[in-house]
């Protein structure tokens, strides 16, 4: 997996984002409207070459990839460019696959700037006009009727209507004017039909750049804006919102490498997931501005304040297409029922989401060993909490150095890298088979490894490793919830000892583990979170009890307490009143989004074959364009979810800087997962109602299993409030 840009790639668009800032100014957006095009920047675009940027040099254009155009769309749309960018370069792609001398005649007409092209986004229909982005500033604009490809030159200027936002749309009659067929047939049905398809690409590349520019904007204001004595920043109901929406933001940019790489590697479901990218960019698009200019408030409103002008090319921009939703149904067709979609051709495409091949060996590893010990009981068993823990599983998974992977050798571990441990756990979720007793046990062992004295190291690793053992989390008690700096758990040093008192609340697998990571204070009389220390406490010390308590998502976890409970300090981890530091690497590991898409793309697969062989009305549930509208968000939340854990992983191995990105994965995977297996438990209403391990019972399980996601390892609300600060650069937020 290599998610970082190449140094090609990296100039290409450090090159676009100074020429878009310095050709594409507010003052330059503003004099171009109400139209919407500036001549200027467009002869400064024609000058680098950008209309011609995606023909191929030996037809005299730039022979640039798709991937590197979004990048340079991207910026387009932070600096609202007023010029048929998008557009232009689809029109010339399509004229450069039409072998004759008319198409190469306008292209070369394009490239020297005596014309400016455009492309009409819908079939051309004896006497319909159309709006067409770019048209209005356009010498001559590309049309399909169905059977004929042709340039269309019109014989009067067109009329160009106020619209939202410029975007130099214009009404187009296409049976006025000179009319050149360049391409017939099903020849012309092709390249037209990949020719949109990458315009959609394109323009969701600069539906993105509007909307992190917008909240780059409105974090800026709200970091400056002073009112009740403090930044409005600070306040979480200004911050929250911004933070949700940089998430789909940067989820979106994701999504877009992914799918462009998708297109290239021919995977079967890249034509519906450029229709879903569409729909999720314009919906991401219209929120963003939206809660950026609220940000600004009445000031957001004015004509001189440059939010307006984001907010109002947000939709001017997406909607020439016409109804997102219907966009939503294309993918969801694609998707579900078969219909065929013609792709461009991408080009190069650095950015891989997919696994290396050695990764791939570990996780056929890892599955054929699940295949040799996977009793018919022991499936009977799987369950995604500590309730499906099985000692023999862990044993002969340690045996084998499966594991735990990526951990050193001399515990237990093969040192595989991040592509190949997460290949191999993936499997696990494959097989329904619990990874939250190794996944706490891991995030604590990583803990031990940092901080811990050799001694301890030595007697708990190899233990771990060879899943002889477990641990467990001792961070909540009954009074602080997510406030762990609030604990009140006393350690109290007692020469070679600490003695330690208190409780701790929802202790999840302490019936199996054989120690806790303990969060205590060990200062009461300084700063909250500057008197707390960790211990690794052995759970068979006198004076350890825990107390079951079950919840209705049939897991188990544990109300805990210490009454004198008495240990050496070399169980101590990190430095005394250092806790915040040691639980730092351990919220690093335990805030990264884990895995949960893949509960959320099952749990989509579920309410699929329930669609499929479900009666509703004449036909099947599937065939109902409102079901297939849920089943591809759900599907879609599934993919975006997998693409942000897919950056922290790639972030922490090229070593980038984390700006939240662990939290902006785990809040969008447990939201959407809670949202989608509610809306999937009211679609397969009411016989969702009924409990089982089996068809509709999975369901209705993942909606009781996805109601918690979002408060362990972090509420969301904390969470929110660390991708506000770090990612957005807003104020340290209070309620």
């Amino acid at each position: 997996m290599k998610l970082g840009l190449s140094d090609d790639s990296l100039m290409l668009q450090n090159t676009f984002a100074r020429f878009f800032e310095a050709e594409s100014t507010p003052a330059r957006v503003r004099a171009a409207e109400p139209m919407g095009f500036d001549a200027k920047l467009w002869e400064s675009l024609v000058e680098l070459g950008v209309p011609l940027m995606r023909v191929s040099a030996d037809a005299g254009g730039g022979g640039m990839s798709l991937f590197d155009a979004t990048l340079m769309m991207d910026h387009a749309g932070r600096r609202l460019a007023a010029a048929p960018i998008a557009e232009a370069v689809v029109a010339t792609r399509i004229l450069s696959e039409c072998d004759n001398e008319v198409a190469r005649e306008w292209v070369a007409r394009a490239g020297d700037g005596s014309a400016i092209l455009t492309v009409a986004l819908h079939r051309a229909k004896p006497g319909k006009t159309q709006l067409v982005p770019g048209a209005a500033a356009a010498t001559a604009i590309i049309v399909f009727d169905g059977e004929e490809l042709a340039i269309v030159v019109p014989d009067h200027t067109v009329d160009s209507p106020l619209t939202l936002g410029g975007a130099a749309i214009g009404r187009f009659d296409p049976s006025l004017g000179a009319r050149h067929v360049v391409a017939t047939g099903a020849h012309a049905a092709r390249i037209w039909s990949a020719g949109i398809e990458e315009w959609k690409l394109l323009t969701s590349a600069a539906l993105i750049g509007l909307s992190q520019e917008a909240l780059t904007m409105a974090a800026t204001y709200a970091s400056e804006r002073i009112q009740f004595g403090v930044p409005i920043g600070s306040h979480q109901g200004i911050s929250h919102p911004l933070a949700n929406d940089v998430i789909d933001a940067d989820a979106g940019g994701l999504l877009l490498s992914w799918t462009i790489r998708a297109v290239a590697d021919g995977h079967p479901e890249a034509g519906a997931t450029i229709s879903m990218l569409w729909w999720w960019a314009v919906r991401t698009a219209t929120r963003a501005v939206a809660h950026s200019l609220h940000t600004f408030g009445g000031y957001g409103l004015t004509n001189e304040y440059d939010i307006q002008l984001y907010h109002r090319r947000a939709k001017a921009w997406a909607l020439t297409l016409g109804d997102p939703e219907d966009e939503l149904l294309l993918g969801a067709d694609r998707l579900l029922t078969g219909t065929e979609s013609v792709l461009p051709d991408v080009g190069a495409v650095d950015i891989d989401f997919t696994r290396p091949a050695h990764a791939q060996a570990l996780a056929d590893e890892t599955r054929a060993l699940f295949e040799s010990i996977l009793t018919p009981e022991l499936r009977a068993k799987a369950h995604y909490s500590f309730e499906g823990h099985d000692w023999g599983v862990s044993r002969a998974f340690g045996a084998a150095g499966l594991l735990y992977p990526g951990w050193p050798k001399k515990w237990g571990g093969r040192e595989a890298d991040a592509d190949s441990v997460r290949a191999s756990s993936d499997v696990w979720d494959d097989y329904g088979w619990t990874i939250v007793p190794k996944g706490v046990t891991g995030m604590i062992a990583h803990v031990v490894m940092k901080f811990g004295t050799p001694e301890v190291q030595q007697e708990v690793l190899p233990r771990m490793g060879a899943g002889e053992i477990t641990a467990c989390l001792g961070y909540t008690e009954p009074s602080c919830g997510s406030d762990v700096f609030a604990a009140r758990t006393r350690a109290v040093r007692d020469g070679d000892d600490w003695v330690i008192n208190g409780q701790k609340m929802f202790t999840s697998g302490a019936e199996l583990a054989s120690y806790v990571l303990l969060l205590t204070r060990t200062d009461p009389d300084v700063p909250k979170h500057k008197g707390l220390t960790l211990f690794l406490v052995p759970t068979d010390t006198p004076g350890f009890e825990f107390h079951p308590v079950y919840t209705f998502m049939d897991e188990r976890t544990n109300a805990t307490f210490y009454q004198d409970v008495r240990i050496p300090d070399r169980y101590r981890l990190g430095e005394v009143n250092g806790g915040i530091k040691v639980m730092g690497a351990a919220l690093e590991l335990e805030q990264s989004g884990g895995s949960l898409y893949n509960h959320m793309r099952t749990l989509a697969e579920h309410a699929i074959e329930w669609a499929r062989d479900t009666d509703k009305g004449a036909g099947k549930a599937i065939d109902d364009p409102r079901v297939k509208l849920r089943l591809a968000r759900a599907v879609i939340d599934a993919r975006l979810a997998e693409v942000l854990v897919a950056r922290v992983i790639s972030a922490r191995a090229e070593g980038q800087p984390d700006l939240a990105f662990g939290p902006a994965a785990k809040i969008f995977s447990t939201e959407a997962y809670i949202a989608d297996s509610a809306d999937l438990l009211d679609l397969a209403a009411p016989e969702s109602l009924l409990r089982s391990r089996v068809g509709l019972g999975l369901i209705e399980e993942d909606y009781r299993h996805s109601t918690a996601t979002n408060v362990y390892g972090g509420t969301s609300e904390v969470l929110r409030s660390m991708v506000a600060e770090r990612r957005l650069g807003l104020p340290r937020s209070r309620m």
